[in-house]
């Protein structure tokens, strides 16, 4: 059966700009009753992250755990500004979520199906069927999986971060109530301030548990990084 989806490729930037950048210059700039008003700024603000998050699901149909909290979280906020409901929910729910992220990576070191191996260790990255023959020629397979258990540890620690980081973060920032255009440029100032004080360092944590892995990976079997990355086939 032919497989018409069209193969997602990572767009950093675009996501940057409509997640991020647009969201928060819309809550800042156009909350105030002269222009669109807090509960319409808002609307349209959560319409740009809200609909690129569907249109990525809709277009690639692959679930992906990670974007449908992102939505989830998107409408949650909505509903605490839309709602005005007291800002102590929005800090709240700025620190669940990457907290239920951890305690799922963790929860998942006692199932068959670790996280870890979905995030990093997985055929998209790894040449994981080489990894594994390699390991089972050096005797070293019960060695991998006890450090690759501790890069779960490490991957929860990052979520951790986050869920701090995201409450200290909302608490210093977020002091108006909530459906007030105050609380929307509030808003729009945490959204641009999150992505240099958690969104930057996290993925500096998610590369140095690669490196941790990919260094794990050599010293058991002896490949080199260009060996252990996996290989991307011709188009078709």
């Amino acid at each position: 059966m032919i497989n018409n989806t069209p193969a997602h490729k990572p767009r950093p930037f675009v996501d940057l700009v409509v997640s991020i950048i647009l969201p928060s210059l819309i809550l800042m700039k156009l909350s105030g009753d002269e222009d669109l008003g807090a509960s319409s700024a808002l609307i349209l603000a959560l319409a740009f992250p809200l609909g690129w998050g569907l249109f990525e699901l809709i277009k690639y149909r692959k679930f992906n755990f990670i974007a449908l909290l992102g939505l989830i979280s998107v409408l949650l906020t909505g509903g605490i500004g839309l709602f005005e409901l007291d800002t102590k929910w929005l800090a709240i729910k700025e620190a669940a979520i990457p907290a239920i992220i951890g305690v799922a990576v963790l929860g998942s070191t006692f199932t068959r199906y670790p996280l870890i191996k979905a995030l990093l260790f997985n055929r998209e990255i790894m040449d994981v069927d080489k990894i594994k023959d390699r390991l089972e020629a050096h005797n070293s397979t019960a060695v991998f999986d006890k450090r690759l258990l501790n890069a779960t540890y490490l991957l929860a620690g990052t979520f951790l971060f986050s869920a701090i980081m995201n409450f200290i973060l909302v608490k210093w920032l977020v002091t108006s109530p909530a459906g007030s255009a105050e609380f929307n440029e509030e808003l729009g100032l945490l959204t641009l301030y999150s992505y240099p004080m958690i969104a930057i360092p996290s993925m500096i944590m998610m590369g140095g548990i690669f490196y941790y892995l990919w260094r794990t990976i050599h010293d058991l079997t002896g490949l080199k990084l260009d060996e252990v990355i996996a290989a991307k086939g011709p188009a078709k």
